[in-house]
């Protein structure tokens, strides 16, 4: 699988711990936990990216998630290593591109999530704003 250009070519890389209710009988991560460390990762993400500027976590909703399981990742992992770039931007939303890599570096998993800006009062989506707008073409 080739890499995604990133809008602003830049990776935020993220390591984050597997838990044991991560794993299934067959001792390797279950598909939906891909989903929650990939959630984990972007969260992460935001407030690193978002607070350092003074600004509040914008509001958003997951619109789509697409998950290409690669490989497993088997129970002898104490941490996965979680790539995240935005690789498009709209005038509500915008899609974040994540990689999960086992311990030694092996792509193991690719999530593609489009994440919806909304108002939160109404939960209708809303305009992405110039400052958010600065913070997902520069982070």
């Amino acid at each position: 699988m080739t890499e995604a250009t990133a809008t602003n070519g830049n990776v935020h890389t993220e390591t984050i711990p597997v838990r044991w209710g991560d794993f299934d009988r067959f001792n390797h991560i279950t598909n939906a936990a891909y989903v929650e460390l990939a959630q984990e990762a972007r969260m992460v993400f935001a407030q690193r990216e978002f607070e350092k500027r003074g600004m509040d976590i914008p509001a958003v909703f997951v619109r789509k998630i697409e998950a290409d399981y690669l490989r497993p990742i088997l129970s002898n992992t104490k941490a996965v290593t979680i790539e995240t770039q935005v690789i498009e931007i709209g005038n509500t939303s915008f899609t974040t591109r994540q990689e999960i890599k086992d311990a030694d570096g092996n792509l193991a998993c690719v999530v593609e999530v489009v994440q919806v800006a909304v108002d939160i009062v109404t939960a209708r989506p809303r305009a992405i704003t110039e400052h958010e707008m600065k913070v997902l073409t520069s982070a």
